[in-house]
């Protein structure tokens, strides 16, 4: 059933915060404040905790089982529970999917370590045009972005080629707990400010008013995002899970990782954001051109904390990038090493040079080659378009009509219960919901998107 001699995770620590670091990324920290500020506060979140639950942990789940059943990568994964039928594409288009995200977001996560540099040498001051023309000019100049782009996949690089438990669960057991300890400095430093009682008040009090078809299609979109699912990396860590891991409670102790990171960065933004009067919903430019304005105003009179809270959040952002960065290499190297049968090294080698040759294209498209574009989307946009938008959704809409409809129903009974030595009370709900509502729910994603729902 499973490969013996296949390496596995070393403790169940570094399982949990390797695979939670899988999950938690940029969508963390980035993504959901913004549409929590833009949705209403605590009502989205309490509507993403239960999409959380209805979709997220049983996709979680499902890809949890074939990554473990199949102890592979996640191309050969699919293959051989697909029995030779045309399912297992759907393996193939996750590891696509994972190696051209790993592409494009290389360059925002270089955008981060620029970011960190910058605080570090202090000089994030200025006027809110300042911030704003500060991000265009260095995103749309020439070699810096193209500079942290190398940086962050030679980094990236450095951990693959050392292996599942030198490389990955190591750097997982050091980075996810700096990650925990700079998000609740920064939260305190956020919520002493003064008024920012008013930023928590407004992320922990529902305003049920503000709740429409388009707020309960966002969240179970985000909850569907953040836990970085139809990406490989859930499958891929999977296949180095041993046979005693409790599959369920695995995936409930991640994506309670990974909500409570999201909820801690929304302490960091509201509060400071409320702080100094600036609207908290301000969209995808929050990170990089809201934010250090934010962090200039709140701490004005307290110039010390302030050059520390910008610091320590844009190495927090570049963190959480990193992590996800790991996981999402890790998946393409796993196929090329087991299906051209060469060296873990050779393998991450390719992957990190084609992903190098990805992220410079996309970063350069966004500046002085403004003529790599497709129907007038630059090459970024087009691959964050067709990755976000067409390959993840599809790629989880098929892989719970897999699992839901072609599995048979012993097997994915087996994974859940640990084959009969832990009790399957859940069995029956996660069953119906891969089935029925997690199909449904990520079609309704799929559609919305294209503003068909």
């Amino acid at each position: 059933m499973s490969q013996s001699n296949r390496v596995k995770f070393a403790s169940k620590l570094g399982m949990i915060l390797a695979t939670a670091g899988g999950a938690v990324g940029l969508g963390n920290v980035w993504r959901f404040p913004y549409m929590t500020g833009q949705n209403g506060g605590a009502a989205f979140i309490l509507i993403y905790l239960a999409c959380i639950l209805l979709l997220g942990l049983p996709c979680m789940i499902s890809e949890f089982i074939i990554g473990r059943h199949a102890a592979s990568n996640t191309a050969r994964a699919y293959s051989k529970l697909a029995n030779g039928t045309a399912w297992k594409w759907v393996g193939f288009l996750g590891v696509l999917t994972g190696f051209l995200i790993t592409g494009y977001y290389a360059v925002v996560a270089g955008w981060c370590l620029q970011y960190s540099a910058a605080s570090a040498m202090n000089s994030l001051h200025g006027t809110p045009e300042f911030f704003k023309s500060y991000f265009a000019d260095f995103s749309t100049s020439g070699w810096k972005p193209l500079l942290w782009v190398i940086v962050i996949l030679f980094i990236t690089h450095y951990v693959i080629i050392h292996g599942v438990r030198n490389g990955i669960e190591r750097a997982s057991k050091i980075m996810m707990p700096v990650l925990f300890i700079l998000l609740l400095v920064i939260v305190v430093a956020a919520c002493l400010l003064p008024g920012a009682w008013k930023g928590v008040d407004f992320l922990l009090r529902p305003d049920f008013t503000k709740v429409t078809k388009d707020v309960f299609l966002g969240a179970l979109g985000q909850s569907f995002y953040s836990l970085s699912i139809a990406m490989g990396c859930i499958c891929t860590y999977a296949s180095y899970y041993s046979r005693q891991t409790k599959l369920l409670n695995s995936a409930v102790q991640i994506a309670s990782i990974d909500t409570l990171v999201a909820i801690l960065a929304g302490l960091i933004i509201f509060p400071a954001a409320f702080s100094v009067g600036v609207n908290p919903g301000s969209g995808s430019s929050l990170v990089f051109i809201t934010l250090p304005n934010v962090f200039e105003q709140a701490f004005s009179g307290l110039p010390i904390i302030g050059y520390f809270v910008s610091f320590s959040f844009y190495i927090l952002l570049s963190l959480a990038a990193l992590t996800s960065l790991i996981s999402l290499h890790e998946v393409s190297t796993a196929f090329f090493q087991e299906e051209l049968h060469i060296s873990r090294s050779r393998a991450a080698m390719i992957v990190t040079g084609c992903c190098t040759l990805i992220g410079v294209l996309c970063s350069m498209s966004l500046g002085q080659w403004k003529f790599l574009n497709i129907a007038g989307r630059d090459l970024f946009d087009v691959f964050d378009f067709v990755t976000g938008q067409i390959f993840l959704p599809v790629g989880g809409l098929l892989t719970c009509l897999f699992l839901g409809w072609y599995v048979p129903k012993k097997v994915v009974k087996d994974e859940f219960t640990n084959w009969g030595t832990i009790r399957g009370t859940f069995f029956g709900v996660y069953y119906f919901l891969v089935r029925y509502v997690c199909p449904l729910a990520i079609l309704m994603i799929f559609l919305h998107q294209f503003n068909v729902v």
